[in-house]
């Protein structure tokens, strides 16, 4: 698609040159007064706006030659700039449309007064060419030449014409309909291709620069990027004592409410900080969010190409996005279900939790694991999950409405319904009614909805209880790191209709922001040596509460907690240990500030060392280097192609052992 694409710009390109054929110098030049391309008895006249693609321009009259130098309405509409403005609004998928069309208009069609020509603004150009560079990115194509803000159009002293002035005016009136309790941000609630949801991703970190980026975590089975726009007053760097989240959605690739969801959060966090949205503007500049609106892009566009097939008029059975269901584009392009691929870690815990020394926080990841299907996209989202200090995290899917919580997998493997829970059972349970009881539906007691089934305990519910699986994303998240994860189950309908995409929006709007604002709630601190440094991966422990957090590369650390009165202990290899009684009213709207200075004390050797996992055993990671390379850039940086190592070769590296010299000839 991409060469059938070049070699169309090209044609067009340069037939862009010989059309018409009478000029003689560069348009620009012309207006410039450096030469003519006009023969005798040319005279620009005003003429009646008939030009096809422009007749809904906001004026009626134009002029001829216009700026490129076309004589007529017929020059402009068989020349090439006008065939690549109609292929560059199609080629966009909707993006920067219809202000590219009508950029292009006010060049080939500008408007005519007295008998003069009155140019597009520069302003308008230059602004347009900023807020569209993303999605000319998104299709490999540079900003066309006749759109030259520089060349082909004038600034506002000199008289100019805004040709976007009738659409910015009709989306202020839009506005203005909106009650004082509706979003004003204006959002267009429709689905969005892969393309489109990349390119608007980027348009609105670029619209936010000042507080968003995006950035690629790694690549799908089939290439596509798996892209996360974080929100934060610092992007790019953990600011120290501010809470990380993340929100995931899409991992089942046909279950698409909570991707659009996300898309359209990205959206409103951006604009609504820039309109001065007070509470918007508290969220970002006190946490870290990462949104990953496609865990699996691969399976969104199998889904959506059914939805479209099932829409084709020409077909028998017209159920739309109905007939998408349970299963198809649900796994990624390998066939595997994501959200059954992680390291089962809660096997692990099973069988060890009895044990009085046993740490279930960062259980390391068994080598075995390695030795199955691992996803690029798992691979991918597990590098992402260790590499941030995350804690707290949602999980959107569809096919029912109701929050679970962990474990997902029961602690009997044969009862497949079975209460499970966790050491943070009442936390997690409060992460879960946070989200449930913001939502429009979820909790109430009507027994004819969608999610109906939960209505006894208001739309939450552990998730071994509802059915068992093993490998799922939130007992990993548990197991391995200091994150805490519920999944929402967002609809009984997986591919809703786009009609219901603006109910489901005001329906999960405020839930969403609601769980972003519950990561302020607990403690946090600061462990320090009695120089101020801060100590990296000391634990936090609770009395009571099996489950101890690390603190991260600075010493700050996050314990999401319940009102009530606790003990916390922190300590460190090496450090003393050292003890705080905290106490948390029900009325603390922010985390409390417990932080803990530990001195240097002998290190002892202590048999647990060798009977349970360390941390240095934690920081093992795909320690065959066997999908190193799903993370990786292409193999040539910098012009310099890069050997893979084989799969033995950090084997052999971390245990001291050289390698055979049969083996060593086989690289």
């Amino acid at each position: 698609m991409r060469l059938g694409l070049s070699v169309l710009l090209l044609s067009l390109t340069r037939s862009c040159w010989c059309v018409p054929q009478q000029q003689t110098c560069h348009p620009g030049d012309e207006f410039l007064g450096r030469c003519s391309n006009s023969v005798a008895g040319d005279k620009p006249t005003c003429t009646e706006l008939s030009l096809g693609y422009c007749n809904d321009m906001e004026y009626s009259s134009t002029i001829f030659p216009n700026i490129l130098g076309h004589q007529s309405r017929l020059d402009a509409e068989s020349g090439a700039e006008y065939l690549l403005l109609s292929v560059i609004h199609g080629l966009l998928n909707g993006e920067c449309s219809p202000e590219i069309r009508l950029l292009g208009c006010s060049v080939l069609a500008s408007p005519c007064k007295d008998g003069k020509m009155i140019k597009p603004c520069r302003s308008t150009c230059d602004a347009l060419r900023k807020d569209c560079a993303h999605a000319f990115e998104s299709i490999d194509m540079a900003w066309p030449y006749f759109l030259d803000c520089d060349r082909f159009f004038a600034s506002d002293q000199e008289g100019c014409v805004d040709p976007l002035a009738g659409l910015k005016a009709r989306q202020e009136l839009e506005m203005s309909r909106y009650s004082h309790d509706e979003p004003s941000t204006i959002i267009q609630f429709i689905y969005t291709s892969n393309t489109q949801m990349y390119s608007l991703l980027k348009r609105t970190a670029a619209k936010c620069s000042q507080i968003s980026h995006v950035y690629s975590i790694g690549r799908s089975t089939e290439g596509r990027d798996l892209l996360v726009i974080e929100f934060s007053k610092n992007p790019g760097q953990h600011e120290l004592l501010e809470p990380e989240i993340k929100l995931v959605a899409n991992m089942h690739g046909n279950e698409v409410l909570g991707r659009q969801l996300l898309v359209y959060m990205a959206q409103y966090l951006c604009s609504e900080y820039l309109l001065g949205n007070q509470r918007i503007q508290t969220i970002i500049n006190t946490t870290r969010i990462h949104i990953l609106a496609s865990m699996n892009p691969d399976g969104y566009e199998l889904a959506a190409s059914e939805v479209e097939d099932n829409n084709d008029p020409e077909l028998s059975n017209q159920e739309g996005h109905l007939l998408n269901g349970w299963t198809n584009g649900r796994t990624n392009a390998q066939n595997l279900d994501l959200n059954r691929n992680f390291p089962d870690l809660t096997s692990i815990f099973y069988r060890n939790r009895r044990s009085r020394h046993y740490r279930i926080d960062h259980i390391p990841i068994p080598d075995a694991y390695w030795f199955g299907k691992v996803a690029p996209e798992t691979y991918a989202v597990m590098k992402w999950i260790r590499s941030l200090p995350f804690v707290q995290s949602a999980s959107l899917h569809g096919g029912d409405m109701v929050v679970s919580y962990p474990f997902d997998f029961s602690r009997h493997p044969q009862e497949e319904r079975m209460f499970s829970p966790t050491p943070d059972e009442q936390v997690l349970k409060q992460l879960a009614r946070t989200y449930a009881d913001a939502h429009e539906t979820m909790s109430n007691n009507d027994t004819e909805r969608c999610g109906a089934n939960f209505y006894r305990t208001r739309g939450i519910i552990n998730g071994a209880l509802w059915y068992s699986f093993a490998g799922g994303m939130s007992d990993f998240n548990y197991l391995h790191t200091n994150c805490l994860e519920i999944t929402v189950e967002l609809g009984c309908d997986k591919f809703p209709s786009e009609a219901e995409l603006y109910p489901e929006w005001k329906r999960n709007k405020e839930a969403l922001l609601s769980f972003m604002e519950s990561v302020h709630r607990g403690i946090k601190g600061v462990v320090t040596d009695l120089d101020g440094n801060g100590i990296k991966g000391a634990t936090i422990s609770v009395r009571g509460i099996k489950k101890d957090v690390t603190t991260a590369e600075e010493g700050d650390y996050w314990r999401l907690l319940n009102p009530g009165t606790h003990i916390l202990t922190a300590t460190a290899k090496g450090y003393s240990r050292v003890s705080k009684r905290v106490y948390l009213p029900h009325n603390l709207n922010k985390a409390g500030r417990v932080d803990f200075l530990l001195k240097k004390v002998p290190i002892e050797p202590d048999i647990d060392d060798h009977l349970f996992p360390t941390v240095d055993t934690w920081e093992r990671f795909d320690p065959y280097n066997q999908f190193e390379r799903f993370g990786e850039p292409d193999a040539r940086e910098g012009g310099i192609e890069r050997q893979e190592k084989p799969w033995w070769w950090n084997y052999f590296s971390q245990s001291g052992i050289s390698p055979p010299n049969w083996l060593l000839r086989s690289v």
